[in-house]
Formats: structure tokens, C-alpha cells, sequence
């Protein structure tokens, strides 16, 4: 079945200024995110409980008046909060019609063991199931993520030619598929990685239908700009970066020298906010650091 893209989304996703806020946090990460967030593991006794209290501080996140639409064009969202809801609104719908902003859904089921220095997307069983269901919740698109850990070429390969693969699928649903094969920032071969993957993203993209409209979030690059090119595709409407362990300073640093590079940062964004902290206390610091990324996603 083929949709219609809501063109007015599509246009505020490419020409808006503004960042990606990742709150897509997942059963693997959700305990580290809640220990930054100062809930330790010993507060909840069951996935059910912790899943509760991720959904609190998301919901927190979502309510502040620092999380708008003048500085933030999207929020990625993890599968099972569309299904949750704020304020008696679906959080997808809470988003759109309170807030201004495009929701996403994060639908990789997590990462496959390491081969060959990188770790490809698990299946995605369900997916065209899940993919109905975001067209009902009015997503505007979708998010899957791989890890590459060696400038190996025949690995690497496979990895892109997985998440196109993917990202072909979704494109029949009119949602706009946000490929994210990670480079690790540690690996001593980094640039040549991003080499790779780059030459691999173009192999692609030259035979790919210019109609279905794709993002790409990418580790920010050892060479500044490098990923520039990709928006002589016609389907490519936005590159945005993940901080990647990079601390929120670090990764502006280098967000800001990346033109036409657009930030889709989670633990960067949520740096420094914590569960104990008041309403104004919490307000500010996510101001601060909400205006951070902005002024970089925009230079």
C-alpha cells in the first residue's frame, strides 16, 4: 500500500531551523538514561516500573517550555510511547498538537552480536504491523541504527545495503526512514570508516527512486563538512549527528563546524537534568542546554 507524504511536514523536517531531540531511549539503555537522571536500579523492581519512570522524565522533557517548536523540529521516540499518552493525548499526538513537533519512532530491535567489527540491526519482526500502526499515530518518521567498528569494507557494505533495504520498506508507507549506521568515535580508523561509508551511501543513493524521501544520522566526522554531498540527492531532506559519547560541549564544538548538519542528540540533550531537581531548576538547565544545540544545529 502506498501513502501520500504530508508536505508540510516534509517541508518544516527540511528547511526548519532547529534540532532532533532523541528520546528514544530502549530496555537496553533505559537504565543507564535513568541513572543519569539520578534513579538508580534499586527504584524499580520490574521492566514494567522502569518503563513508568522513563516515561516521566520523557514526559517532563516534553512539557517544559524550554522543549519547543522555535528550537526543535522533531522528537525520536521509543516504540512503546506511542501508545502511552500525556495529558490524556497519545504522546505523538501531545507533540503535533501542543507542542509543534514532528514525532519519529525508533524501530530497530536492537543491535546484532559484532562480525567483523560491526554490529548490523537485529530483524525487525512485525515491522509492517509497527509501521501501520506509527500511520495511525500520525508519525512523521522512523529511526534504525547500526554500529560500525573497523574501517572494514565488506562489513560496512553490509551494513548500508541493510539499512536501504529497510529504509525501502518504510518509504512504501510514506514515513521517512532516518538511516544511522554509528561509527564508533574510539576507533583508531575513524576517517577511514567514514570513507567507507560514505562511498557506500552514494553507491546507493545514484540508484535509488529520488521520490522516497530519506534522512541519514551520522557519528559527526573527522573531516569537517564531509558528508555535505549527500544533499545533491533530491530524496535526502536532512543529515543530522549523534553525539556519539561526545559531552555536550564537545559535540556542539563539532556539530558547528558541520554546515548544513543538524543535531539528533539524546544523552547530550538530557545532560545534567535530574529526577530531584525542581520544576525551575530543571527548566533551566534544559534551556540551556536546549539553546546550545540550536545555535549549533543552525551555524
Amino acid at each position: 500500500m502506498k501513502y501520500p507524504y504530508e508536505e508540510a511536514k516534509l517541508e518544516r523536517m527540511r528547511t526548519g531551523k532547529g534540532f532532533i531531540a532523541a528520546l528514544d531511549q530502549s530496555g537496553g539503555s533505559t537504565p543507564k538514561a535513568l541513572k543519569l537522571y539520578g534513579v538508580n536500579e534499586d527504584q524499580y523492581r520490574n521492566d514494567e516500573e522502569m518503563f513508568d519512570l522513563v516515561h516521566a522524565m520523557r514526559t517532563r522533557i516534553i512539557k517544559s517550555p524550554a522543549f519547543r517548536s522555535e528550537h526543535i523540529l522533531a522528537a525520536i521516540l521509543f516504540e512503546m510511547t506511542m501508545d502511552r499518552k500525556i495529558d490524556n493525548k497519545y504522546t505523538s499526538d501531545y507533540l503535533l498538537e501542543e507542542k509543534g513537533i514532528l514525532p519519529i519512532l525508533k524501530i530497530d530491535k536492537g543491535l546484532d552480536i559484532e562480525k567483523d567489527g560491526v554490529q548490523m540491526m537485529k530483524p525487525i519482526p512485525g515491522m509492517f504491523t509497527t509501521l501501520a500502526h506509527a500511520k495511525e499515530r500520525h508519525i512523521f518518521g522512523t529511526k534504525m541504527r547500526s554500529v560500525i567498528k573497523v574501517a572494514n569494507k565488506d562489513a560496512i557494505k553490509r551494513v548500508v545495503d541493510q539499512q536501504f533495504e529497510f529504509a525501502k520498506q518504510i518509504c512504501d508507507y510514506a514515513l521517512v526512514p532516518i538511516i544511522e549506521p554509528e561509527v564508533d568515535i574510539h576507533i583508531p580508523d575513524k576517517k577511514e570508516a567514514e570513507a567507507i561509508l560514505k562511498e557506500e551511501f552514494i553507491k546507493h543513493l545514484k540508484e535509488w527512486d529520488q521520490n522516497l524521501k530519506i534522512m541519514f544520522k551520522l557519528t559527526l566526522p573527522d573531516v569537517e563538512n564531509f558528508y555535505e554531498e549527500l544533499y545533491d540527492f533530491p530524496c535526502v531532506i536532512r543529515v543530522v549527528a549523534l553525539s556519539g559519547g561526545y559531552s555536550r560541549e564537545e559535540a556542539n564544538k563539532k556539530l558547528a563546524a558541520n554546515h548544513k548538519v543538524i543535531a539528533s542528540f539524546s544523552r547530550a540533550l538530557t545532560e545534567g537534568l535530574n529526577v530531584k531537581q525542581t520544576d525551575d531548576e530543571f527548566n533551566k538547565m534544559l534551556e540551556e542546554s536546549v539553546t546550545a544545540i540550536y545555535e549549533a544545529s543552525i551555524k
